[in-house]
Parts: C-alpha cells; structure tokens; sequence
C-alpha cells in the first residue's frame, strides 16, 4: 500500500473526527439549560425533552472527549469532558451503595436504579481515561471505587461476573442488559467491557489486585468466550459457562480480537500476546470471510448456518476498522489495510450524514437509511466512531512514521 494511499485515508478518517463527530456533541447535544445531555435526538435533529437518560451515554461521551483532549489538546474537549464528569456524577452517582444507576428520568430522578456491571464498567473506563487526560486524582478515585465494587458484588461461580443488581448489590431475577438480549448470568458483552475498563485503569494505577483480575479476565475469555475453531465468540452462558446461543455478532468479534491484543499488552506477558494475536489474526480472517459484504459494510449478526441479520449499524463498521488495522499491524499484510479502508469507504458512503452531521445509526444491507432509528439515543453515542477515529489517526501515523518511501 503506498503512503500517499494511507495518507489520504488517514486524513479523511481525521477530517471526519474533528470537523463531524466532535463537533456535532458539543454543538447539538449539551444541554445547556440543566448541565446534561439530552437523551433522544432524531435523524432530522428533533429533541425529545422526555427521553430517559442513561449513564452509558455520559460515559461514553466522558471517555470520548477525555481521550480527544488527550490526543488533540483541544480545550473544547476538556470543557466537554468536564461537562459529562459533573452529569455522570451529579446524575447517576449512588452515594450511598457505590456504583452508577442504569438511568433517570428527564427530570435527573432515578429511573431505574439497577447496577448493571457492563454499565459500571464503562464509567471505570471513562474515569480512568479522564485522569490520564488531566492528571486530576478524583477520577482516579472513583475509578478505583467501582473497581472494587464490582470484585466484591460482582464475582461469579466458576470464574467471570454476573450481569445485574440492585440498588443495594443484591441479586435480581432480570440481568439483561436490553430488551433484545437474553436473561443469562453472564455475557460475552460484559467480560470484554470490564476487561477493556481494567485494561485502562492498569496504567494509571498498576496495581498488583488489578493485573491479577485483568489476567484472569482474559483467560476468561480464551477459555469460554472465544471459540478459536470458529473465529467467533459466544454470547451468552449459564453461571458454569454452559453456552446459551448460537447467534454471532460480527462487530463483537472484531472488537474483541483488538481488545484482547490491548489487553494482552497491558499485561507484559510476551507468551500470552504471542497467542491472543494469533487468535486476533484468526477472528479477523473469519469476520473477512463471514460478516462483510463485498461493499466493505459489516452486518450485524449471523449464525452457524448464515447471516441473521443484514442491517448494517454504525458501530460494527466503526469496529471493524480498528480490527482490522490491528491485523495489519500483527501481520503486515496489506489485504487488511485494503479491508479496512474498504469499510471506510462504505462508512463514507453510507453512513456518514452529510447533511446533518454525525452518522445515521445503521443502514439496510442494499443501503438505505433505517429512518426509524435515533441519531442520538440511549446506545447511541460517539464512543465507537469516535475511538475508531482516535485509533485509526494514531495507527496510520505510526504506520506512515514507518513506512519506507518508495
């Protein structure tokens, strides 16, 4: 791949970062009159004032303008840091049990005060990426807090966490995460969040407590979660790791191949990355072969018989970039480099709005619009298209810095 090619990409991917996605939260998601975010925002820009708001979202915008601050120095971005700090704080924080409520209502009441462990995970990450930022000791503290609530609460029979609590950290009967999940004690999607959150928080508290759980994260992972023969990872499983379906979600593959390599990293255990970045260059080979369409977009779920679900989301594509790249980095070959900016390509094609800003949420597989979707919602956030823009800018460079001209 010549570097020209890979620094055209690389600015495109930039462009889109700080001239779109940045923009578009500041400009048209803070809610100036309470000091919060609004909760539901339409493809044509239409507020609901009486959406529920959850604190994945702050978290997700805390640690996105936490981590642009970071790469950019962009005092934007700390005043919108600092903006999700005080919501995630002052709106979700549960002073008297630790931890983060699910949501609140409009009015800042709590809503639903369940802690659901992938919810305190992703408030960990967003904290610890907010004192790397600033160097500021309370987000480290807290940090630290939700740590230790979730290895008192949260630990499981045979290894892993469990899903959901209540208010007060005791058990309750429904653990989903959402409506479309399935009411399992344990998850795919909430071992790789609260490995990615752990993987964070190690190197600004390098805890000896930390690396040991981090460790046993990962070999969670390998030895339940991810199956190597297939490529793919399961879902969902009983409490003794029994697995409970046989979907395929193309987008957590491909994330958890490079997250896994972070992981792996963190942890300094030259072994163990040698294995977790064959494992990566396995899963991305198969994500290649199964989950994407000729046009470069990734769909959202499939089976063992065949795709499921040929919608295409933003966060899959957002994803499959980062893997991808990462595969490149692993292996140097240039077929993963060309598949990750084919899925560009589609992200620019099709799921970039033009017109209004941000990125639609999904698109059906022949490319249209799925109109019925939020542009602004409970799940939807800058958190994946915008670390793909951070990660994607920060491994072209470095790939570029070593590249030989030809």
């Amino acid at each position: 791949m010549s570097p020209s090619v890979t620094t055209d990409y690389l600015h495109r991917i930039e462009d889109d970062l700080r001239q779109n996605v940045l923009p578009f939260w500041i400009e048209r998601v803070v809610n100036a009159t309470d000091g919060t975010f609004f909760g539901s925002l339409s493809n044509s820009l239409e507020v609901d004032p009486s959406a529920e708001r959850g604190a994945l979202l702050s978290s997700r915008i805390l640690w996105t303008y936490a981590a642009a601050y970071a790469a950019y120095g962009d005092p934007e971005y700390l005043a919108m840091a600092d903006h999700a700090y005080r919501d995630l704080l002052g709106h979700y924080h549960d002073k008297e049990n630790g931890g983060f409520y699910w949501s609140v209502a409009a009015d800042g009441s709590v809503l639903r005060d369940r802690k659901q462990v992938y919810g305190q995970a992703f408030a960990l990450y967003a904290l610890s990426e907010y004192h790397g930022a600033t160097g500021r000791p309370e987000p480290l503290e807290q940090a630290k807090e939700t740590y230790r609530l979730i290895e008192k609460h949260a630990r499981a029979r045979h290894g892993g966490y469990l899903e959901a609590f209540g208010r007060g950290w005791e058990p309750i009967a429904d653990m989903r995460l959402s409506e479309v999940d399935m009411n399992e004690p344990k998850s795919q999607n909430t071992h790789l969040h609260v490995m990615e959150a752990y993987t964070r928080l190690l190197p600004v508290w390098p805890d000896a407590g930390l690396k040991a759980a981090l460790r046993e994260i990962v070999d969670t992972m390998l030895r339940h979660i991810v199956n190597p023969k297939t490529g793919h990872l399961g879902l969902f499983f009983a409490e003794d790791w029994t697995p409970k379906s046989d979907r395929i979600s193309y987008g957590h593959d491909i994330e958890a191949a490079w997250l896994l390599v972070r992981a792996a990293e963190a942890l300094g255990d030259g072994e163990l990355l040698g294995r977790i970045r064959a494992l990566a260059i396995r899963i991305a080979d198969v994500t290649l072969a199964e989950g994407i369409d000729r046009d470069g977009g990734v769909y959202n779920q499939g089976s063992p018989t065949g795709l499921t679900d040929t919608n295409k989301e933003w966060w899959p594509q957002a994803e499959a970039v980062v893997g991808l790249l990462d595969a490149h980095r692993i292996s140097g070959e240039d077929r993963y480099l060309e598949a990750a900016f084919r899925t560009w390509d589609f992200i620019e094609l099709r799921l970039i709005d033009r017109l209004r800003g941000e990125w639609f949420r999904g698109v059906t597989q022949d490319g249209r619009v799925l109109d019925g979707e939020l542009k602004v919602s409970f799940w939807k956030c800058p958190y994946h298209n915008g670390r793909a823009g951070l990660e994607a800018v920060r491994r072209l460079g470095e790939l570029l810095n070593t590249t030989p001209s030809h």
